[in-house]
């Protein structure tokens, strides 16, 4: 999910490495709803860094489906993208920044 986000990043000429500050510019620039991925960003850390917790088969079947349901609305997203847009996503992230 975040390699995507990158992607629809460089697509309008933004490069952020930081993963919270991606999010962050998915909500502010593009206005998509930022929310699924802030949790995933913090099971993924939760899961990789802590070994005190417990998954169910379902639970990772919910979130495969959240993922699937992310992805495919960013996927469309930048397919919709045409010059007019991008050159208005970028003067909305200069002013920002």
């Amino acid at each position: 999910m975040y390699h995507l986000l990158t992607s629809l990043l460089f697509k309008v000429g933004i490069k952020c490495k930081n993963h919270t500050g991606s999010i962050i510019i998915l909500k502010e620039i593009f206005n998509v709803d930022n929310k699924y991925l802030l949790s995933a960003k913090k099971e993924r850390v939760d899961k990789q860094y802590y070994v005190d917790f417990h998954i169910t088969k379902e639970e990772v079947k919910e979130m495969i489906e959240e993922a699937e349901k992310f992805n495919k609305k960013i996927y469309d997203f930048i397919e919709k993208l045409q010059g007019k847009n991008i050159k208005n996503y970028r003067e909305k992230y200069i002013k920002i920044v």
